[in-house]
């Protein structure tokens, strides 16, 4: 803000106020705009109003002006903080209010989501879509403690940290009770880790494997077949339900591949057909006529 454009001085030749024409002679005058007058008309007819307390701006006062608008120096002053700003840097803002480099730089600053303080140069904080907060503020929902810049879960307009999320929302694996935090599968509507999936003999993973289950055990294909499958009557291999023939026939104790319940004579198929055992051997119905 710079000086009035006005001098004030005491006459010391013969002038005349150019408004109310006494004589300035040996009396304190001002001289604005090439015009000399005496101080009450000045103040009554040429003095500025200073736009903060709206009263005029006399000759015993400091003036200062910035883009047509006027102040008494003791009153430029921020508005927010009173700092006086005469030799100091200012912003003017809305309804012609002047502030300090400070108050304008707290003013515009973001705000933070969690004290609505205001997030200055310098400050440590946290972004995350659109919003900031200082970085003592961002917290869990439910344990309240600081996340900062650690890992955490949005939920809605909530953030949890880690340990919060796996307690409150992971799925628990069905086998060692413990949350899902990645990864993981699901069998029967229930969620396991994969490395709780595992085959009961050889303990390897069954992701994405081929595997039977037995009540509440899962072998893979190779231990199913050792160590579980019944073994075929007829060809002596398991009968594992995987390649060739799905269909198992049962006879009192013993079981055979579909394929190979056939005729110990004729070798005719005789699956889902009428059969005659005879002296511990399967016969089809017309066989045994020509023993």
């Amino acid at each position: 803000a710079g000086p009035g454009s006005y001098t004030v001085g005491t006459m010391s030749e013969r002038f005349d106020c150019h408004y109310c024409r006494d004589s300035l002679q040996g009396k304190k005058y001002v001289q604005k705009e090439g015009r000399h007058c005496c101080v009450k008309c000045f103040e009554k007819i040429c003095a500025n109003t200073c736009i903060e307390c709206k009263k005029p701006i006399g000759a015993d006062s400091k003036e200062l002006h910035f883009k047509n608008r006027y102040w008494h120096d003791t009153c430029f002053r921020c508005f927010k903080c009173s700092m006086s700003l005469v030799n100091e840097p200012f912003m003017l803002r809305e309804n012609n209010k002047v502030w300090c480099s400070n108050c304008t730089a707290t003013e515009d600053a973001p705000r933070c989501k969690g004290c609505f303080k205001p997030i200055i140069a310098g400050d440590q904080n946290v972004e995350y879509k659109k919003m900031v907060w200082h970085k003592d503020c961002f917290t869990c929902s439910q344990c309240k403690q600081v996340i900062g810049s650690g890992s955490f879960f949005p939920k809605g307009d909530e953030f949890y940290c880690v340990s919060c999320h796996e307690h409150k929302f992971a799925k628990t694996c069905a086998k060692c009770k413990n949350p899902i935090t990645s990864g993981g599968l699901t069998y029967q509507e229930q969620p396991w880790h994969s490395e709780c999936f595992i085959c009961s003999n050889c303990k390897k993973q069954l992701g994405g494997k081929r595997f039977t289950a037995v009540e509440d055990q899962f072998y893979c294909v190779e231990c199913y077949k050792e160590c579980v499958a019944k073994k075929c009557a007829g060809c002596k291999n398991p009968i594992t339900g995987f390649g060739r023939g799905t269909s198992v026939v049962n006879y009192e104790d013993e079981s055979w591949h579909d394929y190979c319940f056939k005729c110990t004579k004729c070798a005719r198929g005789l699956a889902n057909k009428r059969f005659v055992c005879h002296n511990g051997k399967i016969y089809c119905a017309e066989c045994p006529k020509r023993l």
